[in-house]
Formats: structure tokens, sequence, C-alpha cells
């Protein structure tokens, strides 16, 4: 039963994930691109977590964790660019 969630589960995940992608690509001005990636990498780190309870293995874990941090920063940076044009002060 529960093989069967996480199978349906990792697919609405990929959808997810091609749904923002899409977003990414036509998105009409920055900030929604931002935005979509930002989403993309959360997506991401939910089909790791998924992707690690169905295989049984810790090593999906930890790399969910390293997208994490990644991704907070670089939209941290993406962000600031926008804002300021310049990323270090």
């Amino acid at each position: 039963m529960l093989s069967i969630a996480l199978i349906i589960a990792i697919t609405l995940v990929c959808a997810a994930l091609l749904l923002s992608l899409l977003r990414l690509l036509i998105g009409p001005d920055e900030p929604d691109r931002v935005l979509a990636l930002d989403t993309l990498y959360i997506n991401t780190i939910a089909l790791l977590v998924l992707l690690g309870i169905l295989l049984d293995s810790d090593l999906y874990f930890e790399a969910a964790l390293l997208i994490a941090m990644m991704g907070f920063v670089g939209t941290v940076a993406l962000c600031k660019y926008l804002l300021r044009g310049d990323i270090i002060e």
C-alpha cells in the first residue's frame, strides 16, 4: 500500500516539476521566473525525499539537504541581483 502511494506521489511531483519548468521557460517577467526556479528546486527536494523513502536509501536525503542549502543561497543571490543589480556590495 505504501509503495502505491509513493508511486502516485512521485508521479504528481514530476507533473509539478514539468509545470514549474514550463513557467520558468515562458514566464512573462523575471520575478515569475525566480519563483518558478524556487518552486522547481523545492519540488526536486520532494522528489528526492520520496525516492529515498521508496528505495530505502539515506543517500537521497543527503542530496535533498544539499539541494535545499544551495537552492536557498541561489534564490537569495538571484533576488538580490534583480533588486539591486549587484550581489556583493
